[in-house]
Formats: C-alpha cells, sequence, structure tokens
C-alpha cells in the first residue's frame, strides 16, 4: 500500500506530464498504477472507467480522483483530482495572460493566427476519430446528421440536443437494440499481475450522500453567490458562475463535447469573446497539460478582460478565470464522492451505455458544428478577404496527423512556427 505521500508525488508528476488528451492520460495512469506500480487492478480500473465515462465532466481528471479516493480516501481524492488539474491552470492563466496583453505584439499575433489552422485541423481529425467509434449503426449516423442540422440551422440548444439524445438511446436500446447497442466499455479484464489489497470501500447510505452532498453543493455556490452580493448577478463573473455552473452538468462527451455549447452561448449570445479568441484559446488548451476542457478557463480569462466592469481588466479575468475553473471542476468531486461506494457494484448497464453511444453520436455532428463555425471565420476574418494562408496550412496539418500521423504538439509548434515566419517574410 502506498504512502500518502508517495502518492501525492505521483498525482503531482501526474499534472505535469498528463498531455494528450483523455485517451492519453488514461492510458498514462494505466501503465503506472496498474502494470507498474500495481496500485489497482485490472479490474477496479475497468469499472471505475466505464463509471467515469457515463458522468459529465473531464473523465480522466474524475479517474484520477476516484483512484486517489480509493487509495486514501476524502484525501486522496481531493490531491489526486486538485493536482490533476493545477499545473494546467497556472500555465494557462500565464498564457491567457500573454494572449491578451501582448496581443498588439506583431510577432505574437502572427504565432496565435498560425495556430487557427492547426486548430481548424484538430477538430476536423476530432470529427474523423470520435466518429468512427461512435456511428455504430444507419440510426446513429442519421443521429449525427440531425444534431448538426439542429445546431447549426436552427440554433437549438445542446442541453437539449444532448438530453433527446440520451432519452432515444435508452429507449431505443430496449426496442432496437442494434440500432441503439450498448457499449463494450473498454473490454475484459485481463488480469496479469496481483495488485496490492484495498482496505474495504466505505458503504453507501444516505447520511453519507447527505453529507457529500451538502458539503460540495456549499462550496460550489457559495463563491457565485459571493461574486453576485459584491458585483451584482448582471457583472460578467456573475454571469460566468451561473452559465459554466450550468455547463458542468452537460459535458458528456469530453471537451470537445462542450465546445459548441461554450461557442454558441459565451461568443453568440453572451458575446464574452470572439470565435477567433475560442480557437486561440482551444490551442492553448491544447498545449498544456492536464485536461482539454480547461479552455473554459480562457472563456473566463478573456471574458473577463474584456468586460470588467468596476474591475480592472486583469482583476476582471483573474476573478472571471477562477469563478470558472472552479464550477467547471468542483461538480466532479461531488459526482465521484457520491458516485464512488457503487463503481465496483456497478457491473454492465447496457441502457445507460447505450444512452452513452447515443449521445456521442450527436456529439460528432454537434463537434462538426464547431469546426464549420470555427473554419469560416477563420478563413473569412473581420478584416475581409479570404485567408488562403490557413487553408493551405490547415490541409496540411490534417494530413500530417491523419496520413503521417505526427503528433499534436510537433504539429502545433510547425503552425505557430509558420505563422511567425509568414509575419517575417511578408509582414
Amino acid at each position: 500500500m502506498p504512502t500518502f505521500t508517495q502518492a501525492v508525488h505521483y498525482w503531482l508528476k501526474l499534472g505535469f506530464i498528463s498531455f494528450g488528451g483523455p485517451a492519453g492520460q488514461i492510458a498514462i495512469m494505466h501503465k503506472e498504477l496498474v502494470d507498474k506500480r500495481r496500485w489497482i487492478s485490472e479490474t477496479h480500473f475497468l469499472h471505475a472507467l466505464n463509471f467515469c465515462m457515463l458522468l459529465p465532466g473531464p473523465e480522466a481528471q474524475q479517474l484520477a480522483t476516484y483512484l486517489g479516493w480509493r487509495l486514501h480516501g476524502a484525501k486522496g481524492g481531493l490531491a489526486a483530482g486538485a493536482l490533476f488539474v493545477l499545473p494546467s491552470m497556472f500555465i494557462l492563466f500565464g498564457l491567457s495572460w500573454l494572449y491578451m496583453a501582448g496581443g498588439h505584439l506583431p510577432w505574437l499575433a502572427a504565432i496565435f493566427h498560425g495556430l487557427l489552422a492547426a486548430v481548424i485541423a484538430v477538430v476536423a481529425e476530432a470529427v474523423l476519430r470520435i466518429g468512427k467509434k461512435a456511428l455504430k449503426s444507419p440510426t446513429l449516423w442519421c443521429l449525427a446528421a440531425l444534431s448538426f442540422i439542429a445546431i447549426y440551422f436552427f440554433q437549438i440548444s445542446f442541453v437539449l440536443i444532448i438530453l433527446a439524445a440520451a432519452l432515444l438511446g435508452f429507449i431505443g436500446n430496449r426496442l432496437y437494440p442494434k440500432q441503439f447497442p450498448a457499449g463494450k466499455g473498454h473490454g475484459a479484464a485481463k488480469e496479469v499481475a496481483a495488485a496490492i489489497e484495498l482496505p474495504p470501500a466505505p458503504q453507501a447510505s444516505w447520511s453519507r450522500a447527505i453529507r457529500i452532498s451538502a458539503l460540495c453543493l456549499t462550496l460550489w455556490w457559495l463563491p457565485v453567490f459571493g461574486i453576485a452580493s459584491w458585483l451584482g448577478w448582471s457583472s460578467t463573473q456573475a454571469q460566468q458562475g451561473l452559465f459554466f455552473s450550468k455547463a458542468a452538468l452537460v459535458t458528456f462527451g469530453g471537451a470537445y463535447a462542450v465546445l459548441p455549447y461554450v461557442a454558441q452561448q459565451a461568443v453568440e449570445t453572451h458575446g464574452w469573446l470572439s470565435h477567433p479568441q475560442m480557437m486561440s484559446g482551444l490551442a492553448l488548451a491544447e498545449t498544456t497539460p492536464g485536461p482539454l476542457i480547461m479552455v473554459l478557463q480562457f472563456v473566463g480569462f478573456v471574458g473577463g478582460w474584456q468586460h470588467p466592469g468596476v474591475l480592472s481588466p486583469l482583476a476582471g479575468a483573474t476573478l472571471g478565470a477562477l469563478i470558472t475553473t472552479w464550477v467547471t471542476f468542483l461538480p466532479c468531486f461531488l459526482f465521484i464522492f457520491l458516485g464512488a461506494p457503487h463503481i465496483e457494484k456497478l457491473g454492465e448497464q447496457p441502457r445507460l451505455s447505450a444512452a452513452l453511444t447515443a449521445i456521442t453520436a450527436a456529439v460528432v455532428g454537434v463537434i462538426l458544428n464547431l469546426g464549420v463555425k470555427f473554419t469560416t471565420h477563420a478563413l473569412w476574418p473581420t478584416s475581409g478577404g479570404f485567408d488562403v494562408f490557413i487553408v493551405v496550412l490547415a490541409v496540411l496539418a490534417f494530413i500530417a496527423m491523419q496520413r503521417f500521423k505526427v503528433g499534436l504538439m510537433p504539429v502545433i509548434g510547425a503552425c505557430a512556427t509558420l505563422g511567425l515566419l509568414k509575419q517575417l517574410l511578408f509582414g
């Protein structure tokens, strides 16, 4: 059994090396905790992962929170979940400040211009990657197409699309199981070596659930009400607290699923930032460790900077970034601590799995909407004209990732460098 100090050292290390999105982060944890250190058994790891896939929010961070809880109780869960996020939080805060404070510098603007091409390629690659895994039947293909039409042409809320997809998957699995198949989870467990023997998990009870809910809900909403009482409910930061609290409840399917919802609301409804700024934020979040959903912190930062109210731009941005990050991740602890005692008994839940499969299919259409909108704003900027440079660079970046399997970080670095070179050579 590892000591709490040993575990904290590992969770801190994970926070700094967790690149590669949820798939890469989960693979890192599996290799270290199951294969190498043998702190967790294969069966236990897979049960926990399947449970986290059913929850809204970043599944890799939630998995780390659960594994920390299982090893060392509440303090272990808090340490694992927090350290998974904190390194990226500070790194992205610095990059966000550089983006806003140094935006007038031609060389910096050129770098971010080049990053737009990388984002277009990354989103296109995400549509194909998720689509190949999710669209397992003709009905699911139709569901993806309908979700794109609903959000792109009719501006139907992302929340309603996700709820409708979940309901269709849940009911459809019973009536037409071939058209709404249950996901196969992450395979059958294959124990390769004995893991350490963990102490018995705490038993679920109503009193435990009430205590955890009361504590987490208080911590969740106290800062939001505090900001509202200080700056007013109409302030940008209070509105961000409300909006991202709602977003935390519907972020099924990973960060790419919630980005269209954020773009729809934060860009088009609230006007906190523009589509090009949203694209730049996604590029910055891709370059930092930790969950990709950290891009929401960038949205909070830029919205607070551009609409600070009575505060200075930096103070408004700092408060916006903090409240956004707080309400995005605190619900994850609530979900995990409430559900943790049930994970080992969860087993297979075909209807819930089918609902998740339908949600993921709908998310493919929603992500396509994101890509179309981002690409349109990048290729036809507000300054006028058509950006041929971005078209060529985006195509090359996409080919590099799809055909030659070039990693994400080299692609982002190359696009940023070429953007800078174009500025230096051609102005």
